[in-house]
């Protein structure tokens, strides 16, 4: 990914924080499934347009820009999501070139999808909101998203799986990153 170093620094945090994740997960659930991932390009394109309702030309392409990549990978786990929502937050008003669209309206949309997916209501929001939706209702900024009492929106693993697979059914899988469903 085209990425400045500060982007590139925490990412590569991230990618080891997963690691620890997984040895950990296979260290208490014996048998764990290793569905195989597709992190193309062209399957954030899909959820992207998906989002944004129409195809973008060019295709989405994550990997491109640093705005694109944080965009990209909103809301993978709390913590790390706290630290991509801070860094998007400063650059909310910006256009995601070649897009005419800001980075907030990209979250927003994306947040958007997610819910809808999800069917389980309102657990995702965009970088600003409405101010009687924000902190204490006096608050238009979201760097943190949390539900009217500020505290952070929980999801069931069905619910992860009906937004992970693209299909809004957890039984479906097919979706965007796990074309082959997890077992």
């Amino acid at each position: 990914a085209n990425l400045d170093s500060i982007t590139n620094g925490v990412i590569l945090q991230f990618g080891y924080q997963e690691v620890g994740h997984i040895k950990e997960i296979k260290n208490v659930v014996r048998g764990f499934s290793r569905p195989q991932l597709d992190l193309s390009a062209s399957k954030f394109a899909k959820v992207i347009d998906q989002a944004i309702d129409s195809p973008l030309q060019p295709p989405f392409n994550p990997y491109a820009k640093n705005h694109h990549f944080k965009e990209g990978l909103l809301g993978i786990e709390s913590g790390q999501d706290v630290v991509i929502r801070a860094l998007l937050y400063p650059l909310r008003l910006e256009k995601g070139p070649p897009y005419d669209i800001d980075v907030d309206e990209f979250t927003r949309r994306i947040s958007n999808l997610r819910n809808t997916l999800g069917r389980a209501g309102s657990k995702d929001e965009s970088l600003t909101v409405p101010v009687n939706e924000g902190g204490e209702g006096r608050v238009q900024g979201n760097v943190l998203a949390g539900d009217q009492f500020s505290l952070a929106y929980n999801r069931t693993p069905e619910e992860i799986l009906k937004i992970v697979y693209g299909s809004g059914n957890e039984s479906i899988p097919g979706g965007s990153h796990l074309p082959n469903g997890y077992h």
